[in-house]
Formats: C-alpha cells, structure tokens, sequence
C-alpha cells in the first residue's frame, strides 16, 4: 500500500459515512489533487494503517453517494471511485482525482493546492498563477505563428530523429514511426501548423525568433571587485533548448576548471564546477520556465560561485525549501522530449543528483532563491573539506550506499554533528519521523552514531569509521554525550561559581551549541546539583554546596 505524499491520501471510512462524514474535508483534498498532478484517495485505510481493517466490506451503493458530494462541492473536479481488495482480503475505496485541465475550486470560490503531504489553500494572488498555469491550452500545443508542418529545419529534424531513435528509454513502437509522425507523437506539429513546442525544437531560426520567448542565455564573469570581464550570449535563436545545454558546457572555458589535490603520490582532480551540476541547472532552468514570460536566462560566474537566474516564480506548489521532493512539470511535452533524449530525467531526480554530486565533492549544497519575478541557484565552487571526498568513495564502495543515504552521509560528513530537527530540515523532510529511510542503514553499519533522543537526537560520522577509512577528523565538542557535558559543567562552575550560560558555554567548549549546554544545565537544576537566579540573558549558576 502507498504512503501518503504528493500523489496518494489515506482517510478512515468514517469520513464518508455516519454523522461524522466530512464531505468538505474529502472536497478540500480533491480540490487539491485536481489543481496539483492528480492524485489518489484510499477511503478505508486509516492514516498510520498499511491495510483496511481485517472483515471491513463497502456498500456498494457508497459509490454513486461520493460522485453525488463532490459533485455538489466542488467546480472542475472529476472523482473515479472503485471498491478495491486489500492482501487482507478487507475491502475499500480507491478513489482516483484525474488532473483537471481548468482551475478547480468550491462552488463559493475557494481553491486548494496538493503540496507533498497536505492540502494548502491558495489565496490572493497565487490564485491568478493557479489559473494562467491551468490554461485549456497549453502554450505548448498552441499553433500561434501559423507555421507550416513542412517549415521544420531539415538538420534539426533530422537531430531530433536521430535522437529519438537512438535512445533506449523510447519504444520500439515509437522509434519505427515515420520522421512526420514523430512530429504527431510528440506534440510539435498538429494539423498542417507546426505547435509552439515544435517552432522551439525543429524549425527555422526566423520562426523561432518569432516566438519572443525563445530562451536566450547570457554567461556573465565577474572579477572580485564585481567587475565584468567577459560575457558570452546565445541569442541569436539558431539554437533549439537541447543544442543550448551542449553548447554553453562546450563554450564556457570556466567550466572546465579544476582543483588539483594530493592523494598520497598521487593528484586528484576536482572540477570546479561539475558537469552533471550545471548540465542539471541548465536543464531546469529551460524546462521549467514559464515560456509565456519573456525573460534572458543569466549564468552569473563570480569568483566564488555561479548563480543560475531563470525568468519567472517556481510551478505552484513548488517551493525553495521542497525542492528535493516535489515534481511539477510546468511543459510537460518539453520535458518529455528531453526525457526521451536522456537530457533529464522527467521523475525530477535532478536536485537530487546535484545533492548528491556536491556533497561526494565535499562542497555545499544548491542555494535556491525566489524572488518577485525571478528564480535563482546558487552553486558555491569551495569545498568545505577535502577529505569528504575520499572517505565518500570509499564508504559508498563498501556499503554501496543508495542515493538518498549519500546525501545523508554527505551532509554529515560536512558537519561535526546535525541534531535530528536540523537534519530534517537540510533534506526538506516535513517532520524527524522521515528520517528513517535515509540513516537507518547508516546506523545499523556504524558509518553514523547517535546521542539523545526524539528530536534532540544528534547524528554524526562514527569516528572510528573515519580513521579505518583514512579519514583525518579534527576532535570536536560536538558530539559529547549529556552526561559528560554535565560533568564539564559542574567542573567549571566549581572554578567560576556565578556564571552566565554563555560563560560556561565558551569556556568548556564555543563549537557546543548553547542550546545544549542549556538543556545540560536544565538538567542540573532538576537534579538540584545547580542553582539560580536571575532571568534569561542575566540570569546566573552556581553548584549547590
């Protein structure tokens, strides 16, 4: 049975039946579903269940009553309802919500969103986003110029085959269509027009230009003053947004920049920039913008890091802080295009990737911003620390690690020790609970320890693992157990009765949070070992005698 997340909802029966049915609540969530990519309601299974309780039957006639409610509830919402068999042989209801194609609302005008696990109103002006994104025609599918289906770019077309033919994620099925059915299949011509998507990827240059939101990308380098020192535009529009991704790589002479580092006898080469990162931040930033909105992509270089800035807000539903687990596809024909091709993949793994890229390189993680009109990534070119590397090699050769445990290890391996709440929040995890998926293997190999528990559980690199990998770690603070903290503690108030908190906390050790030496003294004061006076940022400790 699935988990609840952006595409599936699990409710008690009792939401749909008896006095306690909440038929606003189940229309909320359709709404939702509708708006967002579709989605599926289990009606039957409680939220914490994996099954429907063991005997449990539907009526039948059940069916016909939630067409009938969400019928009454809701504005451009279509419900699939069907009584399913669980392994248990216990029955419920799997009511499927198809994405609508106009925007989706109650009949008094309020409109909801599906945003990973929940259900989120969208109020003021989101609700005008909502509906220039829900258009009945996609802007894709538009035949705007009126350009013929005979208009294409003979070398383009002939790419774009070559392409598709030669790629093992396309049917054979598909690949034995002829070079105009081809352009059928993929939406970029219909009728005699070609579409807009077809203007962008297989025609002339001149009818390209036409479209006025053609992508035009601008690399820009700056000096350490802020100075311009060289810039290279592709806006000529002789360039389709497949031939961009190889072209900037190609003629970015930055790019292909690299660290040297020492490795016994040995140098290793690290890239300042890797080329799956900026493949991947180039692909986002040409799939996912609104080509409604006309605007110039910039690849700013400093001497510190490259800033990816792309016209127009994220998809709704789409956030700088759930990047790393939502997926909304904005041109949806565009990204299948460029997931045929093998240029992304359309599941939306690509943050994942440069996560896990980043982090194998000891280097920090993306920097996405949103601005008013703007979305921008910042990728940072220092690594943090070097030895990450090597011990990120050798920990995934021998426990061969997945993806999301890389990215886990990795964000540990960067920092001395990350409490449960914090390592939730650097994996955009909605609560501590989800963690599980991501260390709990981590922990049963002893590559990483922990201390405390429930949410002030802290995480680190087991230090024994570091050095049998030939990992070099500075000692730290950061990881002493409570009751060792507290012994340091009650030492130091024994020299310096009368002390502040943050007192103690410098002196027995600055790179311990203060919030953990403030639980540690909490702790003292419970056990009566320590007294106070004072409030807040004044008040002071000292030992009972």
């Amino acid at each position: 049975m699935s988990d609840e997340g952006q595409f599936v909802d699990k409710k008690s029966l009792r939401a749909v039946t008896g006095n306690s049915a909440n038929w606003k609540e189940l229309a909320k969530d359709c709404i939702a579903f509708a708006n967002a990519q579709g989605g599926r309601l289990l009606i039957g299974i409680e939220n914490d269940a994996d099954q429907p309780p063991a005997g449990q039957e539907i009526e039948p006639g059940l069916l016909d009553l939630i067409r009938r409610k969400m019928g009454e509830r809701t504005v451009n919402v279509t419900v699939l309802p069907e009584i399913c068999q669980a392994d248990n042989s216990a029955e419920y209801i799997e009511l499927k919500i198809p994405r609508s194609v106009a925007v989706a609302s109650t009949p008094d005008g309020h409109y909801f969103m599906r945003v990973s696990d929940e259900s989120k109103p969208v109020v003021g002006d989101e609700v005008l986003r909502l509906a220039a994104e829900r258009s009945a025609l996609p802007w894709e599918t538009q035949t705007t110029l009126q350009v013929p289906r005979s208009g294409t770019d003979p070398q383009k077309l002939a790419t774009f085959v070559t392409g598709i033919r030669a790629s093992d994620r396309v049917k054979d099925s598909v690949k034995e269509k002829t070079d105009d059915e081809l352009l059928d299949h993929y939406l970029l011509a219909n009728g005699e027009w070609l579409t807009n998507l077809g203007v962008l990827c297989v025609a002339r240059r001149q009818d390209r230009a036409r479209l006025g939101t053609a992508p035009v990308i601008q690399f820009i380098k700056y000096d350490e003053l802020g100075k311009k020192v060289n810039k290279i535009p592709w806006d000529d529009f002789s360039l389709t947004p497949m031939e961009l991704i190889e072209t900037v790589w190609r003629e970015v002479p930055d790019f292909r920049e690299r660290y040297e580092l020492p490795d016994g006898l040995f140098r290793q080469h690290v890239p300042l920039y890797d080329e799956i990162v900026v493949r991947e931040l180039l692909v986002n930033a040409l799939v996912h913008r609104p080509y409604t909105q006309r605007g110039d992509i910039f690849l700013n270089l400093h001497p510190d890091r490259l800033e990816v800035v792309n016209p127009g807000l994220l998809p709704m539903g789409v956030t700088p802080q759930n990047l790393l687990h939502t997926t909304v596809r904005r041109n949806e024909h565009l990204a299948r295009v460029f997931h045929d091709l093998k240029l992304m993949e359309r599941e939306g793994s690509g943050y994942d990737k440069m996560y896990e890229v980043l982090l194998s390189q000891g280097k920090p993680v993306p920097d996405p911003k949103e601005g008013p009109d703007r979305f921008e990534v910042t990728v940072r070119r220092r690594i943090l620390k070097p030895q990450v590397i090597d011990f990120m090699a050798k920990a995934d050769q021998t426990f061969q690690l997945t993806q999301r445990e890389r990215i886990a290890l990795g964000l540990l391996a960067q920092h001395d020790a990350l409490t449960a709440r914090e390592l939730a929040k650097a994996l955009e995890l909605a609560s501590v609970e989800l963690l599980n998926p991501w260390i709990n293997r981590l922990l049963n190999w002893g590559l990483v320890q922990s201390t405390g528990r429930t949410q002030a559980t802290r995480y680190f690199v087991d230090p024994d693992v570091l050095r049998r990998l030939e990992f070099p770690a500075s000692t730290t603070l950061q990881r002493i157990e409570p009751h060792r903290l507290q012994a340091l503690i009650v030492e130091d108030l024994i020299r310096y009765p009368r002390s502040a908190g943050g007192e103690i906390n410098r002196r027995i050790g600055a790179e311990i949070p203060y919030k953990q030496v403030k639980r540690a003294i909490d702790a003292l004061i419970a056990a009566r070992q320590v007294l106070f006076e004072g409030d807040k940022r004044g008040r002071r400790y000292w030992l009972v005698k």
